[in-house]
């Protein structure tokens, strides 16, 4: 249920009339962007996957994002032109560049950078204000204390603070889990808000040595949710973190911690809460993924809406999945802090009777930022500004890290682990976080650390067989094409450096990886063995250096960067996906 055109020009005229006419700066293609007036009686405000970037950046979206199996053309996986037509959105705008990689380069120049803590702040400001006292409430999907130089170096407490002063009211995590559990606990502790995770559980040895626990009885390490008074009604907050953190990520930074969908705890927590708690709604803060939220929201009654990330996926307007119980929304708010999502909420006495949806681009050029956090911002990488201003190259094409198979800045990260470490292969995790870099722009060490301050960043170099290599790349291949959304686990394809191949996502484990050479056209064997480098492993730490330093040195050593060979995979099977363009199969 959206708001009618009428009623909007009224609620202008009595907002204007009452002092609340909107403040924000404007240029051309923004008027009336964030023009929302509230729509019923709750307004939440959803962020996710900021991946501790506290200034505005350039992020292109994907033109590789494949539905396979009963996915195919639905959303979150449509690119591009497909994307346009789906959400009905003019190529020629603003929108456009926001939401697609369509002419990324040329709309970047135009339009400038998106997001920052300081604009995001007087957006949500406002947003708050429009909505009235008591009735918004602003939400964190996690991802938030991780993929930057100063995150890292402050071990995530500088988008704590940072936090704070937005006023993000309620979070979940998934890389937050990637600090020691000490600093987690500390950190959760400087936080104003609430940590919440219905599915964090503690192992049973850790129970059993009494191990710190939310509740003792079930084991739950977090507060599982929240009963929050919105606008007279009592709303519930359930947080769900990302599942298949010890898989994805090193299990020593949590070894007492043990995590999973917990698709039956979710039901019976929120029977529990329909039963006991009195509330007019529920809403799950989640970190599942876009794919695992739509078959969840397919079996677990009695949720209103789930506000979902870690799968990056921008999406205009939710999708209405129906389940036994009625009908759930299920949205995803993109990442690095380009978007913030407003869902407005008409809740009665028998629950939600209506809603309205926008996901809102923040354009810098179009907010004013706002002073205190400008300052906050300064303050934070003041000790560091030398270290990451450093001018390491000069790039020579448009560097990205986004799509199923490959980007161009991972090519640059495996090209340096290749030419540095001297290895016939390169291996680089499928991580979705990192900026981007227009070309002619200076590289500086600000943008290195946004693609790999990771704590587990070391590097390795070592031989393995044909046979080796192959089994990992078609486990991650099933990670991130089967067909059931509860095996996937979130990540793009590893990236490759020195080797071709290639790929089937239609097909089934063990089937989908094949013809692999090195880039000289030598087929690789099952039996040979071959010099790979390759950088965080999650099962135990390597010897060498940290990525970043290698990466540095490349880039320093190279002055300007051209990326001489893309290693991306021959398609098979994919023709005519919608989540496919500009992409030769």
């Amino acid at each position: 249920m959206s708001i009618s055109r009428r009623d909007f020009l009224i609620a202008m005229q009595a907002a204007a009339l009452a002092g609340l006419a909107p403040k924000l700066a404007l240029a051309k293609g923004g008027e009336g962007l964030y023009d929302l007036p509230k729509f019923g009686n709750v307004r939440l405000l959803h962020l996710t996957d900021i991946h501790a970037q506290l200034l505005p950046v350039h992020f292109r979206e994907p033109n590789v994002n494949l539905g396979i199996g009963p996915s195919r053309g639905k959303v979150p996986h449509l690119v591009g032109s497909a994307f346009l037509d789906h959400f009905g959105i003019n190529q020629a705008s603003r929108r456009s560049h926001a939401f697609t990689y369509l002419n990324y380069t040329e709309a970047a120049q135009e339009y400038g950078r998106l997001g920052g803590f300081a604009h995001l702040k007087t957006l949500i400001d406002q947003l708050r204000e429009q909505a009235g006292p008591g009735n918004s409430l602003l939400l964190d999907g996690g991802d938030l204390w991780q993929g930057s130089g100063t995150a890292f170096w402050t071990n995530g407490e500088d988008m704590v603070d940072a936090s704070n002063r937005l006023g993000i009211d309620v979070m979940t995590g998934h890389w937050e889990f990637t600090y020691p559990e000490a600093q987690i606990r500390k950190n959760i502790d400087r936080f104003d808000g609430e940590f919440l995770a219905q599915n964090v559980f503690l192992s049973d040895e850790a129970m059993f040595m009494g191990a710190e626990s939310f509740d003792e009885a079930s084991g739950r390490v977090f507060k599982p949710y929240s009963i929050r008074e919105l606008g007279g009604k009592r709303v519930a907050i359930i947080g769900q973190a990302f599942p298949y953190t010890p898989i994805a990520n090193p299990s020593y930074f949590i070894p007492d911690w043990r995590f999973g969908i917990r698709e039956s705890e979710m039901q019976e927590l929120v029977n529990q809460i329909r039963e006991t708690e009195k509330v007019n709604a529920v809403v799950v803060l989640s970190h599942n993924g876009m794919d695992v939220d739509l078959k969840m929201a397919s079996r677990v009654s009695g949720i209103d809406a789930i506000l979902g990330g870690h799968t990056h996926d921008a999406v205009p307007q939710p999708s209405i999945v129906k389940n036994p119980g009625g009908k759930t929304l299920v949205s995803n708010a993109g990442t690095n802090g380009k978007y913030v999502a407003v869902l407005d909420l008409d809740i009665g006495d028998n629950g939600v009777r209506g809603y309205d949806y926008k996901l809102l681009p923040v354009f810098s050029d179009l907010i004013k930022p706002d002073s205190g956090m400008e300052r906050f911002i300064h303050e934070v990488r003041a000790p560091y500004l030398d270290k990451l201003g450093e001018k390491l190259a000069i790039a020579d094409e448009l560097l990205y890290r986004r799509g199923n198979f490959n980007g161009t800045m991972d090519q640059v990260i495996c090209d340096a682990q290749r030419m540095v470490l001297d290895a016939q292969i390169s291996l680089s995790p499928g991580f979705r976080w990192g900026t981007t870099v227009l070309p002619g722009d200076a590289i500086t060490m600000d943008d290195v650390m946004n693609a790999t301050a990771i704590t587990y960043p070391e590097t390795y170099v070592r031989e393995m067989s044909g046979a080796d290599l192959k089994l990992i790349m078609e486990d991650v291949a099933d990670n991130l094409f089967n067909k059931d959304p509860y095996y996937q686990q979130g990540g793009d394809m590893v990236r490759v450096g020195g080797m071709d191949y290639t790929c089937d996502p239609t097909a089934t484990m063990n089937a989908r990886i094949s013809d692999m050479r090195l880039d000289n056209g030598e087929l690789i064997q099952a039996d040979k063995l071959y010099k790979v480098a390759g950088w965080a492993t999650v099962n135990s730490r390597a010897p060498g250096r940290p990525i970043w330093d290698v990466v540095a040195d490349y880039l320093r050593s190279e002055k300007t960067v051209k990326i001489d060979k893309f290693n991306t995979p021959k398609l098979k099977n994919v023709a005519g996906n919608p989540g496919l363009e500009n992409y030769s199969v």
